[in-house]
């Protein structure tokens, strides 16, 4: 009995110096990986070779992967990328895709089947719809990565370019392109 009530003690113990030492010790994730996520374009295409922008993000930081594999992002992104490393910016690596407009998924909806594949396919859940009923797509959610296309049987999903108007244009990054550090 001794030993039982000796064991819980220690198991006790340890237990609270383990909570107490992940609490006091605690890592936070890294910056870097947080800037240069928060200058990708967030489509979570998986054009780059990883499933979405954060562990993109993440292999860039740890030089795993280069800065010239975001397709969505096209060349303003990766000169962003490159100031913020502080490494030569290189052309968009095209085995990746190429620099296009951005897009939105507009589903025909007199032709939908109601399957359900795209909504199943979109990284971002800017489908809705019930089974076997017409889907649509909430244009605000979506950020054209195209991953609806492929798995609808009836090809009643198209990719329509955004067009640029004063509520959507902005700078090109970077402002201060000419400038050098």
């Amino acid at each position: 009995m001794i030993a039982v009530i000796v064991l819980s003690f220690m198991a006790l113990s340890f237990g609270l110096l383990l909570g107490y030492s992940a609490k006091r010790f605690k890592v936070e994730g890294n910056p870097v990986v947080d800037q240069i996520n928060d200058l990708l374009p967030q489509t979570q295409c998986g054009r780059c070779g990883f499933p979405g922008c954060r562990p993109y993000a993440e292999a860039v930081a740890s030089e795993e992967a280069d800065l010239n594999q975001c397709a969505p992002g096209g060349d303003g992104v990766i000169k962003a990328l490159a100031q913020l490393l502080d490494r030569k910016p290189k052309p968009l690596n095209t085995e990746f895709g190429e620099e296009q407009a951005p897009t939105l998924a507009i589903i025909k909806e007199d032709s939908c089947i109601g399957c359900t594949l795209c909504i199943q396919a979109c990284p971002v859940d800017a489908i809705v719809g019930a089974a076997k009923q017409m889907h649509t797509v909430i244009a605000s959610e979506c950020t054209g990565c195209e991953l609806c296309v492929p798995p609808c049987p009836v090809d009643c999903i198209i990719m329509e370019t955004i067009p640029e108007r004063i509520s959507t244009w902005c700078w090109p990054y970077p402002v201060n392109e000419g400038l050098e550090r």
